[in-house]
């Protein structure tokens, strides 16, 4: 069998895939880290590093009590994060990009680690915040002090980007890839290694944002835990506070963005019903409706009546959102499909 240049690509784009999907699995991974996995990445990696191991691995929660171990820990020792990821990362990228050259190095990140990256950096960004929020909540030194903390861990199953390109099989980076696939972030000091737990919960949205209507959106065993509606972060009073909303509630809420959440939760067109709003404009493609809000763009919405029926005889209404300087039913439905109320006209008679 002949394999030509272009099939042994393909080969390798597959293969490539299929791993980048399981490092996109251990960085979703939820539930108990397998501890004994962990803590044997974790004496891998010093011993990869030329450096004894750790006295002690501790295991915290969550990040919020592994910042809190780290901060505490006066007999750690010095944090040996350069000598155990900086270090063999720096030269394993090196040795590929030697290997693969500037364009191929280009290649492999983009199916790899650029693949897992805009989501997963994401949620990082989104638990180091809630940490700084809850540890130091107007407190300016203290969130210094925690800044710096952060910047010393490994990310554990959070940085899946990074190994899924730079990963391979008993390589340098071993250590970490073993701790990634077991465990969630941890610190590496000269005595002392802080390792934690993974969340037991992970809610996400099509777009990969944080997303629960009904509690955290992230939670980890020790209770530290984070609440968001489409990536927004909002508390969880608030998200308890949408099972009971009402109209009214909704108009008397002066955050924008908050009203927007309960609208979104309430659903607009219950919204309209229940508001007594009148209709803005019909013809024969639907029904524009519009809706006034304080400090906030109005809400603009075509009621869509679907020709086709469903299996019982009855049709199902649809709700558009369109642009608010919207006038017509019929312009409203055009924008959804990208045309101007003149070219939508001919098409929808023909």
């Amino acid at each position: 069998m002949t394999i030509t240049q272009e099939s042994g690509a393909a080969a390798v784009t597959g293969s490539l895939s299929q791993e980048t999907a399981r490092w996109r699995a251990w960085a979703a991974d939820t539930g108990p880290a397998d501890r004994a996995a962990a803590e044997e990445g974790v004496r891998l990696a010093y011993r990869d590093a030329g450096l004894p191991e750790p006295e002690r691995v501790i295991w915290a929660g969550s990040p919020r009590e592994g910042v809190t171990l780290v901060r505490q820990g006066t007999d750690f020792g010095a944090s040996v994060r350069e000598a155990v990821r900086n270090a063999p990362w720096a030269a394993e990228r090196g040795r590929m990009y030697e290997e693969l050259g500037a364009a191929g190095w280009s290649r492999r990140w983009s199916q790899t680690g650029g693949a897992l990256w805009d989501t997963t950096q994401a949620l990082v960004d989104r638990i180091r915040a809630g940490l700084l929020d809850e540890l130091a909540p107007g407190d300016p030194a203290a969130r210094t002090e925690i800044r710096l903390v952060l910047l010393d861990a490994l990310l554990g199953q959070h940085d899946a980007p990074w190994l899924a390109a730079l990963h391979t099989e008993g390589a340098a980076l071993e250590g970490p890839a073993r701790v990634c696939r077991s465990a969630g972030w941890w610190w590496p000091f000269e005595k002392v290694a802080v390792v934690c737990e993974r969340p037991i919960a992970l809610h996400r949205d099509e777009a990969g944002r944080l997303d629960h209507g009904d509690g955290p959106a992230l939670e980890f065993p020790d209770g530290f835990a984070l609440c968001a509606w489409r990536g927004m972060p909002v508390s969880r009073a608030f998200l308890e506070e949408l099972r009971t909303l009402t109209a009214e509630r909704i108009r008397e809420e002066e955050n924008a963005e908050l009203r927007r959440v309960m609208l979104e939760y309430y659903g607009y067109d219950r919204y309209l019903a229940d508001s007594g709003a009148k209709p803005l404009h019909r013809d024969d493609t639907g029904t524009l409706w519009r809706i006034e809000l304080d400090d906030d763009e109005p809400v603009v919405m075509v009621e869509v009546l679907n020709s086709t029926p469903e299996p019982d005889g009855t049709h199902r209404t649809y709700w558009l959102r369109v642009p608010p300087a919207t006038r017509t039913a019929r312009e409203g439905v055009a924008w959804t499909f990208g045309l101007g109320a003149e070219v939508y006209e001919p098409l929808k008679e023909t």
